[in-house]
């Protein structure tokens, strides 16, 4: 029988060697059938599963050129798709603890809390809130008899007076009190908050465009110290909020150089003494279970880079630090740079000082 010009091209060409495959190839199953059965598995399965190499043998070996060391895949060494995210939950915890002791409603939520706003209030109180002087200054302007109220001289010190039905007037000119304007920014890093710095490349003003009313930052924040800063033109607020005797805590998420030590944490909960006396945290957490770099300290001193002056005087160099609480606030909401009016509920909160 004449065979055609494939099957002479196929029954003449060698066979191709797999990969992976050893001399001894696996009989066909036409050769199976004449060869004597041995009870060995010579299923394809059983060379290439030990035989053939894989991918990653490839790669380790060198066969796979475009795995060379210093291209692509180098740069990403150390990548995981599982790596865990940073463990923030001791910080949260401090701040959540810090909240429950006092058993005040939660600020983030912005809830009116249905504490009212004061309507009475002393003529001189209202006079300084107009911007016009001090209480000390109304005061003696008060008993000089150049201030008015609803068209009568008033020269008693003490008269109260309603904010939105009385009409008030200093030598003849109506006053009106300055609305209360209340900020919270989150502070991104470089800028200092001095309201007017020549010698500042950024100050937190820069930041505030869109709040036309005169505001001054509630304490203070170095340039490199990011976090919770408040603003606002009621200087009775700030003074309550800022002195040590209303002793309103802070809550700072500190990045050291190096692990805390044992010894040092004692310390510095004990106290450390600095150039301007003895010094002591209010609590001290490690917030990460395992990176002992990561601190999470709570103080309720105003003193000039207090936070950063601890853990220098005990040999250790802060390379980052956030204000993540200040009397209660959070910057939960405000990404770096961002501010806000705080709510009416987060300012009778604040009034009433539910929060250390």
């Amino acid at each position: 029988m004449r065979l055609n010009r494939m099957e002479q091209d196929k029954k003449l060409r060698p066979r191709r060697k797999r990969i992976g495959e050893s001399a001894q190839r696996p009989l066909r199953s036409s050769e199976n059938a004449q060869r004597p059965h041995t009870g060995e598995h010579e299923h394809r399965s059983h060379f290439h599963k030990n035989d053939r190499k894989g991918y990653t043998d490839r790669k380790e070996s060198g066969e796979r050129k475009d795995f060379a060391p210093g291209k692509r895949f180098e740069a990403k060494k150390g990548f995981r798709h599982n790596k865990p995210a940073p463990d923030n939950s001791g910080i949260t915890r401090m701040i959540d603890e810090r909240k429950k002791k006092f058993g005040a409603p939660e600020l983030s939520k912005g809830e009116n809390v249905g504490i009212p706003v004061k309507e009475v209030v002393r003529l001189n109180k209202f006079m300084a809130n107009s911007g016009i002087c001090s209480r000390r200054e109304a005061d003696t302007f008060i008993q000089a008899g150049v201030v008015t109220v609803n068209g009568q001289v008033v020269t008693e010190l003490g008269t109260k007076v309603n904010i939105y039905k009385d009409e008030i007037r200093f030598n003849g000119e109506r006053l009106k009190g300055e609305p209360k304007v209340y900020v919270l920014m989150n502070k991104p890093r470089g800028y200092v908050t001095t309201m007017t710095d020549p010698h500042a490349e950024k100050t937190v003003m820069e930041l505030l465009r869109g709040c036309n009313a005169r505001v001054f930052s509630v304490g203070r924040l170095d340039k490199n110290t990011t976090g919770v800063l408040m603003f606002t033109n009621d200087g009775e607020m700030a003074e309550r909020l800022t002195h040590p005797s209303f002793d309103k805590k802070k809550i700072y998420q500190v990045n050291l150089d190096r692990d805390l030590k044992q010894e040092d944490f004692d310390r510095i909960l004990t106290g450390v003494v600095l150039s301007d006396g003895m010094i002591a945290a209010d609590d001290l957490q490690y917030i990460d279970a395992v990176d002992k770099r990561k601190i999470g300290i709570e103080i309720h001193s105003g003193k000039n880079r207090i936070v950063r002056r601890i853990f220098e005087s005990l040999g250790y160099d802060v390379k980052a630090l956030d204000r993540v609480y200040f009397a209660g606030l959070t910057k939960k909401g405000l990404k770096r740079g961002e501010w806000r009016f705080l709510t009416e509920g987060e300012v009778n909160i604040l009034r009433m000082g539910a929060f250390k």
